[in-house]
């Protein structure tokens, strides 16, 4: 089967919570190992407070399965904590894979 959808979710940290925020998301690749449906899962730094979550799934339903699952789960409870507004989290369709 062919990857066809993603997720893209961009994290703004509260300046003096970078490096957990950065933690979390390295401590987040444990669980997304878990995720029978995720194909591919990135965390990535944009700039000094700015972080970002990019992952790919065959079906929508994989996506849906990963958007009820233990990350976001973890992501939103450490929400308030961590982050200076909610994230920005966009479903996306690919339109081009290799």
């Amino acid at each position: 089967m062919a990857v066809t959808v993603g997720i893209l979710a961009l994290l703004e940290a509260k300046p003096e919570k970078a490096g957990e925020l950065a933690d979390f998301l390295r401590q987040g690749r444990e669980l997304a190992l878990a995720e029978q449906q995720t194909v591919t899962w990135y965390a990535f730094k944009v700039d000094e407070v700015t972080y970002g979550i990019f992952d790919t799934f065959e079906t929508p339903a994989g996506r849906e399965a990963h958007l009820a699952g233990e990350i976001a789960k973890a992501l939103m409870a450490a929400a308030p904590e961590l982050l200076a507004k909610d994230p920005d989290i966009r479903t996306v369709d690919l339109v081009a894979v290799k």
